[in-house]
């Protein structure tokens, strides 16, 4: 059995470029500027605790590249987070800004703390206090944070405020993902969801599927997972078996899903749902269904598990869910993947249409929002497609080729200063 070295996450993401740079032709000097991160910022912050004492948290903000227009990117709390991830997923958000055409750079912001274990006292003090010591990067012509893991609406209100408060005026378009109450825009919460469905329904059409009801199974329940299971059982697909971090559930027959939400609001995860047999995550991942959607962590279809995947599609809604080394693996099984950079791009998408409307002050309704995400990351799907047959390269390949391409394009266009 071939064994997989671990390559670094940010080694993985140069690893990725690379691979597009050779089949673009890309100059040493244009890989030069690409290939690395133009700027990071460590930070290291006290804050109050309930208690009465003070600890000290370390976070970051990292921007990859911004040659196509300001940088966006989430903001992690996480315990086992690290300057290497963040560069990682930096890098990655340039790419996914550009693959689906939004003028956008890539950035990733981070603060290593376990958000489950403060109160929402302490949670504020040290959002507000990393927004502080941040904010010199921050602002809607420089950077605009949004969430990620770890991190929700309400903070994003509290880093809004905060930069508000240094610039003694309401600065709504800073940040993104936000309460609608305070500039947020509609159908921002199902978007990544929404996005993995679009993209999912496409690539069954374009396999031509004629199984009567694809079936479908999701490694990951959080938000992004339940919004695809659930779009997608709308969209007449029978989801069989999710699953969270502490495992899944499987009924071949397919899931009750409004059922099975009750019981997780209950029990706090899935397992032990009455009407499904108990499952765990690796084996989740193995089952035979017409879909499959990683949305859960990175690493989890690797050399080890490639060779055992029996879903025709993977529509990967998480970060590097599938390995460097399982690509070509899959993609020889004739496996068709929609890969992270564009299967979870509909947060970013609709990310971007908040901006827009909180610099116009003009906002928009759902059904148009949702109109525009899928025009948009359709178009997107298509391009990358048709690169992808052209070249005769898998799916992610094709869109990093895209991708960099017009990275590439503006950052020569620019030229260097001075």
């Amino acid at each position: 059995m071939a064994v997989e070295t671990r390559a670094s996450a940010f080694q993985t993401a140069q690893q990725r470029f690379d691979a597009a740079a050779d089949v673009i032709g890309l100059s040493d000097d244009a890989r030069s500027g690409l290939r690395d991160i133009k700027r990071e910022l460590t930070v290291h912050f006290p804050v109050h605790m309930d208690d009465g004492s003070v600890r000290v948290f370390t976070g970051w903000r990292v921007q990859h590249n911004i040659s196509r227009g300001p940088a966006k990117g989430g903001i992690r709390y996480h315990p086992d987070v690290t300057l290497d991830l963040v560069k990682a997923l930096a890098m990655l958000m340039t790419w996914k800004c550009a693959a689906v055409g939004l003028p956008y750079g890539g950035s990733k912001g981070a603060v290593a703390c376990d958000p489950m274990k403060l109160s929402k006292s302490e949670l504020e003090h040290l959002t507000r206090r990393y927004a502080t010591e941040i904010a010199i990067l921050l602002g809607p012509e420089k950077d605009i944070p949004a969430p990620d893991m770890g991190t929700n609406p309400q903070v994003m209100a509290w880093i809004m405020d905060t930069i508000s408060m240094h610039a003694g005026h309401s600065v709504t378009a800073s940040v993104t993902g936000k309460p609608v109450d305070v500039g947020g825009s509609e159908g921002r919460v199902d978007a990544p969801g929404r996005g993995a469905t679009y993209l999912t329904l496409e690539a069954l059409k374009y396999l031509h599927v004629d199984d009567e009801t694809p079936t479908m199974a999701v490694q990951g329940y959080g938000q992004v997972g339940r919004s695809t299971a659930r779009l997608l059982s709308e969209a007449g697909l029978c989801v069989v078996a999710v699953s969270d971090s502490r495992g899944g559930v499987y009924n071949p027959k397919g899931l009750d899903l409004a059922s099975l939400e009750e019981h997780r609001q209950v029990r706090g995860g899935v397992g032990g749902f009455k009407k499904a047999e108990n499952i765990s995550n690796a084996d989740l991942l193995e089952l035979p269904v017409t879909v499959l959607v990683p949305a859960a962590v990175q690493d989890q279809i690797t050399v080890e598990n490639a060779g055992r995947i029996r879903a025709r599609l993977i529509t990967e809604g998480a970060n590097a869910a599938v390995t460097p080394e399982a690509d070509p693996i899959l993609h020889d099984r004739g496996i068709f993947v929609v890969p992270d950079i564009i299967a979870n791009a509909g947060g970013v998408i609709v990310s971007y249409f908040e901006w827009v409307q909180d610099l116009q002050a003009f906002f928009w309704e759902e059904e148009e929002i949702n109109t525009k995400l899928h025009h948009v990351i359709t178009r997107a799907f298509y391009e990358i497609l048709h690169t992808s047959v052209n070249k005769r390269i898998d799916m992610r390949l094709a869109a990093y080729v895209l991708a960099v391409q017009r990275v590439a394009n503006a950052t020569l266009v620019r030229g260097i200063y001075p």
